[in-house]
């Protein structure tokens, strides 16, 4: 059985693969991550998805390891624009004043990149989130908390940030980072068994 990496250093995508019960060793992309003048969220997360999982493939490869390497990238966007992780308690409150009382979209791409016959898969996913109508309190304690800072659009649902959400439309881990539903069919595309991996087995 090949081994997993994951081309993230995200603590969520890591507790999301740890609740499957997978086995796998975090190995960082290093990658530029900042979006191209006029490139769509779509295109940004398929792109740095693709390199991640691509640079991380190639240091394996150059230190004789054969790996599965499955990578991620996760932007909120509202009206076209990107929403990437804020810069301060300024920036963190500015972007949740944008969200408040709106619906936008959280956009995952994930690749998976075989390293020992170069096969690839791709998923893109996208959920639409609601956010409530709050007052400036709640927003202001929230950014207190600190947790809007290392997170894209400033907020994690999976914490504090679920009493900002009216509700959502679509995949809930996509909106934590890693959408789970698309894994099957990423590891059936490059030929391998990941219930095999969630259950212990011996294939793929």
């Amino acid at each position: 059985m090949l081994p997993l990496y994951l081309a993230s250093t995200s603590p969520r995508r890591r507790e999301l693969l740890h609740g499957l019960g997978l086995a796998f060793t975090v190995e960082a992309p290093h990658v530029d991550e900042a979006a191209i003048p006029g490139e769509g969220a779509a295109d940004h997360v398929v792109r740095l998805a693709a390199q991640k999982a691509a640079t991380v493939a190639a240091g394996l490869g150059k230190r004789g390891v054969d790996a599965l390497v499955l990578a991620a990238d996760t932007v909120v966007t509202l009206d076209g624009a990107i929403l990437g992780k804020p810069e301060d308690d300024a920036d963190a409150l500015a972007m949740l004043r944008l969200l408040a009382g709106r619906t936008h979209e959280v956009v995952t791409a994930c690749r998976l990149v075989r390293g020992d016959d170069g096969r690839v898969a791709a998923a893109l996913t996208t959920t639409e989130v609601r956010f409530a109508a709050w007052d400036e309190r709640l927003a202001r304690w929230y950014v207190s908390t600190g947790e809007p800072m290392d997170k894209a659009g400033a907020y994690g649902i999976q914490g504090f940030g679920v009493f900002l959400s009216a509700g959502i439309e679509g995949s809930w881990s996509n909106v934590v980072g890693l959408p789970l539903e698309a894994l099957p069919g990423l590891f059936r595309d490059v030929g391998c068994d990941l219930f095999a991996r969630v259950e212990g087995g011996n294939s793929g």
